[in-house]
């Protein structure tokens, strides 16, 4: 159960974003299961809504604001940081070598970015020199991720990286403490395993990753 600061707080962004129309809407503030039967027109409309986003300064150095992909009616929900120098380009989370590794990993648990997964980031914008991300830019992007949760209403989530991890978890841990740990972010259980990119550059990471996919898998089965 969400505490009433932490619903407060995420009350105060949406109204500072969206007004006070959104401030009320309770179809977008509420994460419970069956509420939305239009959620691929609603994430379209949405990623419309805000993607020539003013809020940060990021805006100034994007190429392509990035909204996210995958099925609108997902259980599983992928979260990075920020997008990189190809999803800027492209527009699209997690592509070239680590997107490809991803979609492996996928795959084995017999699910794709197109059946039952959907991936995006906390940014929507690539920070200069993929530094990571700063707490004022979460601070205004993550109201647009909140709201994509609400239409996708996700069974797990699943944090891709040490990064991503402790900015949705607002925790300053290392990854292998963060791991093996069911953690609840605004009423969605939530796990946090390695970045693709983490992955490659190091192959003895990749049998603790797949544990935690392995685990996930037998989870959105149950």
């Amino acid at each position: 159960m969400r505490s009433n600061d932490t619903i407060i707080k995420y009350l105060k962004q949406t109204k500072e974003l969206f007004g006070s129309e959104l401030f009320f809407d309770t179809k977008y503030t509420t994460f419970e299961p069956g509420k939305n039967t239009n959620v691929a027109s609603d994430l379209a409309s949405y990623a419309g809504e805000i993607s020539n986003c003013q809020l940060c300064s990021l805006s100034k150095t994007r190429n392509k604001f990035v909204f996210g992909v995958g099925d609108p009616q997902a259980n599983l929900m992928l979260i990075g940081e920020a997008p990189g120098a190809e999803e800027d380009r492209l527009g699209e989370p997690f592509v070239g070598r680590a997107g490809r590794l991803l979609d492996k990993i996928l795959l084995a648990i017999k699910r794709s970015r197109s059946e039952d997964v959907y991936i995006c980031n906390v940014l929507k914008c690539r920070p200069p020199n993929n530094r990571d991300p700063l707490a004022s830019e979460v601070e205004k992007c993550e109201p647009y991720l909140l709201r994509q949760i609400a239409i996708i209403q996700p069974k797990l989530i699943v944090a891709l990286g040490r990064v991503a991890g402790k900015t949705l978890l607002k925790i300053e841990l290392p990854l292998k403490e963060m791991r093996n740990k069911l953690h609840d972010y605004y009423g969605i259980p939530l796990i946090v395993t390695y970045h693709p990119a983490a992955l490659l550059r190091n192959a003895g990471l990749k049998p603790a990753a797949w544990e935690d996919f392995k685990w996930l898998r037998r989870f959105l089965n149950k």
